[in-house]
């Protein structure tokens, strides 16, 4: 039997035709489904929830989680106020001292002084700034505000700026008071020193790091909170530094809305044998970074998230957390490169002690890898611009944990001395 040519031909055509279309129809749906889940994100219904979908990938279950980032709380206001018996009153003697040892420091020197000055009815002497180093010396205002100091304590005790010529080093007897120093220890212990020298040189010494509040009931003086909150202030220069070196930490979050986290972890002290001695209930006290990386996973922190460690330089030590949080940082790394050779190659490392305290008081999340005195102040200074969320590390058992399990005691108990102050 003969075939018809025309029948073939026709028949091909449709077969194509069909086979085109369907082609059509898969491509168009699928293309409006990549149209829905790529690019920008957004979010779609699943099982009554919003799901957040980005780039065809499901990130976050609106309604059911906020991850682990925490929002600020209100910014406190002092509580303190200065009656007319706290206003200053002037000997002819003076109290001196130096600030030592870095801002966590500076803080509680600073606090103490005022209040053994003010209790004596002394002048205080404008401290200069030295470092570990012997001939680590700074004058006070390469890095603290002093117009705001004088201002700021002018109701409770008056500060000049250097030590008169006519009073000479030898008539100036040294004190050692213990950090929180109080009235009645200053009546007893310091006041007859005075009277028979006439101008003391004050030296803080920490019997304890602790920052909790007296007992309860025991009200705190406020010549000591406007002391310690209210007196330092950085000066402008050294200000714009570190403020511009947040807003790069900020540049770098972009996906988490300009929240970064930043870690006190120094491998020099958690080198040091101390570090690895169990605590008075046998829990560990520092962790390294392989144990602070598992710990922030752990929480929820994904990949992303943008890291500043207090660790002076880089050491391979730490690659194990940049292996999983790529966005991590030391100092050196976001500082401005025209800033660097005088904040940051010089010897002397108050400049970057300033740097790495005042960030790590305005990060969004703080994580001490390392107790102590760092610790301590940063939280206070944290607690008074309403940023409560300070995780103290720990070995989390199983797959995940919650960042309210591991709020710092000082504010989830709210016993921090900043809580006398601050309301």
């Amino acid at each position: 039997m003969g075939v018809d040519l025309r029948q073939v031909v026709a028949g091909i055509l449709t077969i194509t035709m069909f086979v085109m279309l369907g082609q059509m129809l898969h491509r168009d749906y699928f293309d409006a489904l990549q149209e829905k889940v790529q690019g920008d994100a957004h979010d779609i219904e699943f099982k009554g929830s919003k799901v957040a979908v980005e780039d065809g990938l499901v990130r976050a279950i609106q309604g059911v989680t906020n991850g682990p980032w925490m929002e600020d709380s209100h910014e406190l206001k002092p509580c303190w106020s200065i009656s007319q018996s706290d206003e200053a009153v002037s000997s002819k003697g003076y109290v001196t001292f130096s600030l030592t040892n870095g801002p966590e420091y500076h803080v509680s020197q600073i606090t103490d002084a005022v209040m053994v000055a003010k209790h004596l009815g002394a002048t205080l002497v404008l401290p200069d700034i030295r470092g570990s180093k012997p001939g680590d010396e700074m004058n006070f205002d390469d890095i603290y505000d002093v117009d705001k100091l004088i201002k700021s304590l002018e109701s409770v005790v008056k500060v000049v700026r250097k030590l008169p010529s006519h009073v000479s080093l030898r008539d100036i007897a040294i004190v050692k008071v213990p950090t929180r120093v109080a009235e009645d220890y200053i009546k007893e212990h310091i006041d007859p020193i005075f009277k028979s020298k006439g101008n003391i040189r004050v030296t803080t010494y920490f019997p304890s790091v602790n920052l909790r509040k007296s007992s309860q009931g025991a009200e705190t003086d406020p010549v000591s909170c406007l002391a310690m909150f209210g007196s330092l202030e950085l000066q402008p220069a050294v200000n714009d530094l570190v403020e511009s070196m947040i807003q790069r930490l900020k540049t770098h979050s972009k996906k988490s809305g300009g929240r970064f986290l930043a870690i006190d972890l120094r491998v020099e002290i958690l080198e040091k044998k101390n570090c690895h001695a169990a605590g008075a209930v046998g829990s560990k006290t520092c962790y390294n970074a392989q144990e602070i990386a598992l710990f922030l996973r752990k929480l929820g922190f994904d990949s992303d998230t943008t890291i500043y460690l207090t660790q002076p330089r880089w050491e391979s030590s730490l690659n194990i957390l940049k292996d999983i949080f790529p966005k991590t940082y030391t100092k050196e790394s976001i500082m401005p490169s025209d800033k660097k050779s005088k904040y940051l190659e010089l010897e002397n490392s108050e400049y970057e002690n300033v740097i790495d305290f005042y960030i790590s008081s305005r990060s969004d999340v703080f994580v001490p890898a390392i107790p102590g005195l760092f610790y301590a102040n940063t939280v206070g200074k944290r607690i008074a611009l309403g940023k409560p969320q300070v995780l103290v590390p720990a070995e989390i058992s199983g797959t995940s944990g919650r960042c309210t399990d591991y709020i710092s005691p000082y504010i989830s108990r709210k016993n921090h001395l900043a809580y006398s102050c601050f309301c």
